[in-house]
Parts: structure tokens; sequence; C-alpha cells
């Protein structure tokens, strides 16, 4: 047993057991009660193994570093943005809205403020059990802990000491090997492809293709979302506003089959008609309940809590915060008094794939990408969110911190991603454990 899983107090595998059921059902109940069948799923995926565990309880993580003294938190760097749910699988690519291809963070669900440290412990914690899964030694985990956040610093220094900090980002002419060939591969997509998968002909139009996991609406319920859909167009800046015609409505339904974070969350799939009557123009929203942010459950400000109306508002400020020059068609709204998040399927959006990457030679090079792309959205988020929560230069703010002190921050990095890892493995067996037996919330392992 680790040291940290004593400091942690988990060394009871009972009392860990009941822990693990209780937090997940604290975050999950209201949808685990509405959609039984979704969290079975969620639950099945999680049991595959430590890594998809990790990847569906980020409320469970931030219940952990919660307890533990942050050597490296102060007012300044305890209020930050940060992505919230910073596992290895969360970076890949997207058409930013100045027609360029970027290699970023992506899945701004869990998006909130709170400790920087706190999105590179997730993230160091993720290295250690995909190294794990791939059954590389601890001494190419600590590798590769200390490259990624060695990266880190780096950039943060370089934004420290350079103005125009948004302006940088990983794109085709800054990047080569791994994440360049990702680049080049999400250029041969198209629009007329993504439409032609999720639309069909209708006489002279289009409209949404059914079949799984896509749900008719009624002509109630397609009321509500027009109208929710109204108020989103007041959630769009000025300057990413298309003239009026482009967003008419050709067709709406309901959607499911997200990823592990966003099972049982209502959602719609809203065809509009784009900037131009071509049918090859035409624009497909995804309009999706937003969820409660796992590190919201933690963090006790009340003044960040109050700055935002409901949480498809929070994930929208949160993604144009982090992800400078984000998708101009991110906005938010709300219906019956619940907030949605609203952005576009895009067919430029390619997540980093790691079943490819299995020697250490391979994954170093990428993890110094992935440590200047989490330093990107620290320090670019000052310049592009509400200065009200975040009135201080973040880059300026990490440094005062770490000071001269970054291997210690790197021994502790490297520390915490051995010893959290070994502790997720423990625990995926004690929550499969858990929902065999049917003790989370009800979620039984086979339907009744």
């Amino acid at each position: 047993m680790s040291e940290l899983a004593r400091s942690l107090g988990v060394t009871d595998t009972d009392a860990r057991r009941g822990e693990i059921a209780d937090i997940l059902v604290d975050a999950f109940s209201d949808l685990m009660e509405r959609n039984p069948a979704a969290f079975r799923t969620k639950f099945r995926k999680m049991a595959a193994d430590p890594f998809a565990f990790y990847r569906g309880s980020a409320c469970l993580f931030y219940a952990d570093v919660n307890r533990l003294t942050d050597p490296w938190a102060d007012e300044r760097t305890s209020r930050v943005w940060i992505q919230g749910d910073l596992h290895a699988q969360n970076f890949g690519t997207y058409m930013n809205a100045s027609g360029v291809l970027v290699f970023d963070v992506n899945d701004f669900d869990e998006a909130y403020l709170g400790h920087f440290t706190w999105d590179l412990q997730r993230f160091a914690a993720s290295l250690a059990l995909l190294a794990w899964s791939k059954a590389l030694p601890d001494g190419d985990i600590v590798a590769f802990v200390r490259h990624a956040a060695t990266s880190y610093l780096d950039q943060v220094r370089t934004f420290a000491s350079s103005d125009g900090d948004s302006e940088y980002s990983l794109r085709l002419s800054t990047t080569d090997g791994t994440i360049h060939e990702l680049l080049q591969q999400t250029r041969l997509r198209s629009r007329t492809e993504l439409l032609n998968r999720l639309t069909e002909a209708e006489g002279y139009d289009r409209r949404m293709r059914r079949g799984p996991n896509i749900r008719q609406l009624d002509d109630a319920e397609r009321g509500r979302v027009e109208e929710a859909f109204g108020r989103y167009l007041e959630s769009i800046p000025p300057e990413n506003r298309m003239r009026d015609v482009a967003y008419t409505i050709k067709d709406i339904v309901g959607s499911s089959g997200f990823g592990i974070g966003s099972a049982g969350l209502p959602a719609y799939n809203i065809l509009i008609e784009g900037p131009t009557e071509a049918l090859e123009n035409d624009i497909v929203l995804s309009m999706k309940q937003g969820n409660v942010a796992a590190p919201s459950r933690v963090v006790t400000d009340e003044r960040i809590r109050a700055h935002f109306k409901h949480h498809g508002h929070r994930t929208a400020l949160s993604q144009r915060a982090l992800q400078a020059h984000a998708d101009p068609m991110l906005g938010h709204t709300e219906m019956g008094g619940v907030g949605y998040l609203v952005d576009e399927l895009s067919p430029y959006e390619s997540d980093l794939e790691w079943g490819d990457l299995t020697e250490p030679s391979e994954i170093v090079p990428v993890l110094d990408y992935l440590g200047r792309a989490i330093a990107k959205i620290h320090c670019v988020s000052d310049a592009q969110s509400d200065t009200q929560l975040v009135d201080f230069q973040v880059e300026e703010a990490i440094l005062d911190v770490v000071g001269d002190r970054e291997k210690e921050f790197v021994d502790w990095l490297v520390e915490f991603a051995l010893g959290y890892a070994e502790v997720v493995r423990d625990d995926h067996r004690l929550f499969v454990d858990a929902f065999r037996h049917g003790e989370i919330g009800g979620v039984a392992a086979t339907a009744s």
C-alpha cells in the first residue's frame, strides 16, 4: 500500500468500496434514477479496465485530492480556469474560429475554476495508468511525467516572457511527428462527409437520419427545443453571429450514445441552414444538458458558483476562456429551468488515439506537446475570460509559487502519479465488485 493511499485514508478496503459507491451515487443519483440503463452502460464501460474507471470517476478524484495538502496552491493559483477532467485521452484537433486546424485540450464538460495543479495531477495519474496498461515499467512512467511537467513549465515561462498568449497554438506549422500526422489526417475530412453520415436527402433538402441512438420528437417537445434554440442565439457573441437565415431550423431529433462522462444527459441534434442555401453548407448543432462540474463539488467559493447561470452557461464560458478562438457556434441555453450547452458537430474534431503509441520513444515526443497544450489553456484563460474571476496573469502566479523549486514540483507530481495510479487500480477492483452486487444506487449489473 502506497504512502499516498495511507494519506488518503483508503487502506480499509470495505470502507473504500462503500465510499466509492456513495460518491458515485451522490454525483449521479438524479441521472441514475432518470435513466438507469444509461448508467448500466456507463458502469460496464468503466468496469473494462482501471483507465476506463478513472475516466468515469472524476468525482472520486476530486473527493480524494481535496483531502491532500497542495503546497502549490495560494490565493491566485487555487483560482485558475481548469479543464477539470484532464486525462490523456482528452486531447485532439478542432477547427478554430480563424479557420486554422489546431491540436489542443478538448472536452470541457467538467471545466471550472480551481487549483492549477488539479489538471496536472489528473493528467499525470492518467499517464501512469495508461503506461501500466501497456506493461511499461515505473521508470518509464517517471520519465513520462517528468517530461510532460517540464514541458508545461517551460511553456509557462515562455508565456511569462512574451505577449500574445492567445496566438500560440499547436498547428500544422508548429508540430511534427504523431501530432502533425493527426492534423494532416484531419485535413482530409469534409463537412459533406459528416452531413452524409448524419443526414439524408428528402426531396431537395436534408433531414436528420433516424436510427440507433436517435429519437423522434413529438410536437410539444420540438416546440420546447425551438424556444430554447431561440434563447441560444442570444448567447452567441456578436462577432461570431451569421446572418439570421443561417439559423433556420430544418430538423431536430433527440440523441444519445455519448461517452463515459455524459451518460444519461438529455441531448438533441439540430440541423440548420448554415451560411448559404447550398446543402453542403448545412450545419448540425448539438444541444446537450450541462452536467455538474466535478471540481465544483469541492470548490466552496461562492463568487465562482454565483457567476454562472447554469451548467450550460458555465461550460460555454469555461471553454471560451480555456480555448483561444473557440467554436464560433458555441453558446448556451436553458429548457425547463435546466442549462444546455450548444456547439457544432464538426468534421474537424479528431481525438488523439493511444492504441498505436506503444514504445517510450514514440510517446515522449507526444508528451512534449501535451504539456505545452496544458500550459496554453491555463495561461490563455486570463486574457480570454471574465476578469471578475481571474484578475491576474496566470503564468506569473504559477511561476511565483514554483519559483526555483522546479525539481521539487516535478518530483511531487511524479510521486502523486505513481501513488494515485496504484489507488485507482485498487479502486477499479472494488468498483467492479460493488457494481456486480448492485451496491451503486440500485443500478444492477443486468437489466431486470
